[in-house]
C-alpha cells in the first residue's frame, strides 16, 4: 500500500494498492522533486470517473508502468472534488495546450508546480495517434533530462499565461437591466434544440443552473416562449434515460442529443440544482408540463438523495460510480447495474407484466444501449387507474431486482458546496410541496456541517465517515452553505440560521474578496497554499461560479439582515452582479446562476415578511406567499420583532398580517390570501 491508504477521499483510497509511490499533493512532494531533480507527475480525477477507471486499470495497476513511474517522477493523486483549486489551475493549462479538457487529467510538473506538458487520458497501447502512457513517460523523462532549458521557457510561459487568465473579470460599462437580461435570454432560446429539449448537441448536460434563471426570468416578464424552453427541456430529461426512471435521479450527461443513453454516474451537484427547478416548475406548471410530471420528479429526486445519497451522520455523499464491478479484480462495466433486456423484464416481472413493462419503458430486443440491452425510459403516462396501480406493482419489483444486481461504488466524500446546494433545494422544495419532513433533512445536513466542516470558524471542504479532511472551503462552500442556511431560516422562521450564515458570510467576505477590484471574488482564501496562481473562474459550468453563488448569498442576506448588515451586503451584492454582467452579455448560455441572481436583484429581491403569533403553525398567508412568490424571493414567517425581517412590523387587529416589498419600498400589509396574491402579481 501507498501513502493513500489513510486519505480521505475514496477516489485516492481507490488507488492505494496500486504499485505506484502514489502521494497526496503536499509541500513534502514538491521538496522530494526538488531534491530528486525530477518532474512532478500530477494524476487528477475523481471517484465515479468512468474512464479514471480505465487509466487506472490499464496503467497504474501495471507492474512496469508503475515501475518506469516511480523511478522518473514524483507521482501525486489528486481528487478533483477534494481539492478543486488544483483541478482548476492545471484544467486551464490543459485547455490551453490541448485544446480541450476532462478527466483523467495528467499532468507534468516542474518541482515548482508549474505545467510544461498536460493531457487526459492516454492508453495503454498506441492508438488513433495517441501514443502509449509508457511512451508518454519515456518522451517526458528524456525532454526533462536532455533539453532542461526548453521544459525551463516552456513552464516559464504557461504560468505566465494562467496568471494572466485568473486576473478578473474586466471594467466594462454594463449594469443588470431588464434590457441585458432580455438580450441575455434571447441568445440562449437561440440556441434551444427544439427537436429534443436542451441546447446544443451531444454530449448534452443538464442545463440545471439556468432552467432556475429561465423559470425567474418568465415569472418577471411572462414570455411564453421562456416557459415553453424550460418546460420541453424539464419534461425530455425526466422521461429519458438521463433520469433513473425507476428510484429517481439524474445522470450526470446523455451521450446522445435526445436524452436517451446517460453516462451512469449520478452527482449530488446536479441532483441538488435540478431538485431546486424541478420544485420551482412544480409550483408554475401549466398544461404545457403535465403537473404531476413536475411533482412526482420532484419527490423521486428527493427520494434518492434521502435513500441513495443520505450519510449516517446527516450530510449527502458526493456521488454514485458510472461502472459497476461484475467480479472483484475485474474492470467495471459502464452501466452494469441499470439496463434491461426483454427477457430480463419477463424473469423478474412474469412474461405479461414484463412485455408490458418493455412497451412501457422502451425496452426492445435490440436495444438502445450496448449489447443488446436498453436504458429505461419514459415517454407515456398511465392513462386509467388501472395502469398507475400496474405501474407501481411493476416499479417495485424492478427496483427489488435490481438492487440485487451488483451495485455502483458510491462516493461517500461529504462536500461542503454541494450539500448547500441539497439544503437549499430541499428547503425549498418542501416550502413548494408543503413536505415538512424534507426541511427535517435539510436541518440534519446543517448541523452536520456547522458542527464538523466549521473548524475554529472556517470552513474545511469536505469528510469522509464524519472524519474532516484538511482540504480548507473555497468560495463556494461559503456561498452554498450560507444559502442554505437562509433557506433553512425562511423555512423554519429561526434566527440562528440566520446568524449562522452571517458569520460564514462575513468570514467569507474576509478572506475572499480582491482588495483591488470591489466586487470581485477569488475562488481560494487569502491564506490558503500559494498555488502557480490564486484561481478564480466567474463562468456558470457543471455548478456554478463561485462568485454568482455568492452573489445570491449576498443577495438574499442582504433582504434578511438589519438595516447596517443589508447595507453592506447589498453593495457587494451589487458590484459583484455588475462584475457578473460581463458573462450574461457575452456567455449567457453560460450564466444560468448569474441570471437567476440577477433575475432576482431586479425584482429588489421580493420580500414577503408574515408576522404571525405562531411561526410553528403555518398561516394561509405563508402558503400562499410559497406558493405564488417568484423564485429569489425571501419569504419569511415569523412573530413581530423576532427576526429582522419582521422588525417593526406588527399584527394587525391581532391577526397574521403579510408585508410584501420589493428592495426599500414597502406595500401596507394584507391580510387574506386573495390580497396578497393581488399584491405579488404586481411587478
Amino acid at each position: 500500500m501507498n501513502r493513500l491508504g489513510m486519505a480521505t477521499s475514496p477516489y485516492l483510497r481507490q488507488h492505494a494498492d496500486n504499485p505506484v509511490h502514489w502521494r497526496e499533493w503536499d509541500a513534502e512532494a514538491l521538496a522530494e522533486a526538488r531534491e530528486r531533480d525530477v518532474p512532478i507527475l500530477l494524476s487528477v480525477g475523481y471517484a465515479s470517473c468512468h474512464w479514471c477507471h480505465v487509466m487506472a486499470h490499464e496503467s497504474f495497476e501495471d507492474a512496469a508502468t508503475a515501475e518506469q513511474m516511480n523511478e522518473n517522477f514524483v507521482c501525486v493523486k489528486v481528487d478533483r472534488e477534494e481539492r478543486p483549486d488544483l483541478d482548476a489551475v492545471y484544467m486551464n493549462a490543459t485547455v490551453a495546450m490541448t485544446g480541450q479538457g476532462g478527466w483523467p487529467m495528467t499532468c507534468f510538473l516542474t518541482p515548482d508546480g508549474e505545467p510544461f506538458y498536460c493531457g487526459t487520458y492516454y492508453p495503454k497501447l498506441p492508438r488513433g495517434g495517441m501514443p502509449s502512457f509508457s511512451q508518454l513517460l519515456t518522451a517526458i523523462t528524456d525532454t526533462w533530462r536532455t533539453r532542461r532549458d526548453e521544459v525551463d521557457q516552456a513552464s516559464a510561459q504557461v504560468a505566465t499565461a494562467l496568471r494572466a487568465q485568473t486576473a478578473g473579470l474586466p471594467d466594462a460599462d454594463l449594469t443588470i437591466t431588464a434590457e441585458l437580461l432580455g438580450h441575455a435570454v434571447a441568445a440562449v432560446l437561440r440556441d434551444e434544440d427544439d427537436k429534443h429539449g436542451g441546447f446544443g448537441g451531444a454530449p448534452k448536460f443538464p442545463p440545471s443552473a439556468l432552467l432556475e434563471g429561465l423559470l425567474r426570468h418568465w415569472e418577471r416578464t411572462g414570455e411564453p416562449a421562456v416557459f415553453d424552453v424550460v418546460a420541453r427541456t424539464a419534461e425530455a430529461m425526466a422521461r429519458g434515460g438521463i433520469y433513473d426512471q425507476l428510484r429517481g435521479g439524474f445522470a450526470r450527461y446523455s451521450v446522445d442529443a435526445a436524452w436517451v443513453v446517460p453516462h451512469f454516474e449520478k452527482m449530488l451537484y446536479d441532483n441538488a440544482q435540478l431538485l431546486r427547478a424541478y420544485a420551482h416548475l412544480a409550483r408554475r406548471s401549466t398544461s404545457v408540463l403535465p403537473e404531476s410530471l413536475s411533482h412526482r420528479v420532484t419527490r423521486e429526486i428527493v427520494r434518492f438523495l434521502l435513500d441513495d445519497l443520505g450519510t449516517a451522520q446527516g450530510g449527502f455523499a458526493s456521488a454514485l460510480d458510472a461502472d459497476t464491478h461484475l467480479e472483484p479484480g475485474k474492470p467495471g462495466v459502464e452501466g452494469a447495474t441499470y439496463v434491461w433486456t426483454p427477457a430480463e423484464l419477463a424473469g423478474a416481472l412474469g412474461a405479461i407484466d414484463g412485455a408490458w413493462a418493455a412497451e412501457f419503458f422502451g425496452v426492445t430486443t435490440a436495444g438502445n444501449f450496448e449489447q443488446g440491452t436498453s436504458v429505461l425510459t419514459r415517454y407515456t403516462e398511465p392513462v386509467v387507474a388501472e395502469d398507475n396501480a400496474r405501474l407501481e406493482h411493476v416499479r417495485a419489483a424492478l427496483i427489488a431486482a435490481r438492487d440485487r444486481r451488483p451495485q455502483p461504488e458510491r462516493d461517500d466524500k461529504v462536500v461542503t458546496a454541494w450539500n448547500g446546494m441539497a439544503i437549499t433545494a430541499l428547503a425549498e422544495a418542501a416550502a413548494a410541496l408543503d413536505e415538512p419532513e424534507w426541511v427535517a433533512a435539510a436541518v440534519r445536513c446543517a448541523r452536520f456541517l456547522l458542527a464538523e466542516h466549521a473548524v475554529d470558524g472556517r470552513l474545511r471542504r469536505a469528510s469522509l465517515g464524519g472524519v474532516v479532511g484538511a482540504a480548507p472551503g473555497i468560495l463556494e462552500d461559503y456561498a452554498w452553505l450560507v444559502t442554505g442556511l437562509l433557506a433553512l431560516h425562511q423555512a423554519t422562521g429561526e434566527l440562528g440560521w440566520l446568524e449562522d450564515a452571517q458569520r460564514l458570510l462575513d468570514t467569507a467576505i474576509e478572506h475572499f474578496a480582491d482588495p483591488d477590484q470591489l466586487g470581485g471574488w477569488f475562488d481560494t482564501a487569502d491564506d490558503a497554499e500559494t498555488l502557480v496562481t490564486r484561481p478564480r473562474d466567474p463562468i456558470d459550468g457543471a455548478t456554478p461560479a463561485g462568485a454568482s453563488a455568492l452573489a445570491e448569498a449576498l443577495l438574499t442576506a442582504a433582504a434578511a439582515s438589519d438595516p447596517e448588515r443589508a447595507a453592506r451586503y447589498r453593495e457587494l451584492a451589487d458590484r459583484t452582479l455588475e462584475r457578473g454582467a460581463i458573462v450574461l452579455a457575452r456567455a449567457p448560455r453560460s450564466a444560468g446562476q448569474w441570471l437567476a441572481v440577477a433575475e432576482a436583484a431586479l425584482r429588489g429581491p421580493l420580500q414577503v415578511a408574515i408576522a404571525t403569533e405562531s411561526a410553528s403553525r403555518p398561516t394561509e398567508l405563508l402558503t400562499t406567499a410559497r406558493l405564488a412568490a417568484p423564485g429569489g424571493s425571501v419569504v419569511l414567517a415569523a412573530a413581530p420583532n423576532a427576526v429582522p425581517l419582521l422588525a417593526d412590523r406588527p399584527l394587525v387587529r391581532n391577526a397574521a398580517a403579510a408585508y410584501v416589498c420589493r428592495g426599500s419600498v414597502c406595500d401596507l400589509p394584507v391580510s387574506t390570501p386573495d390580497q396578497l396574491r393581488m399584491a405579488l402579481q404586481r411587478n
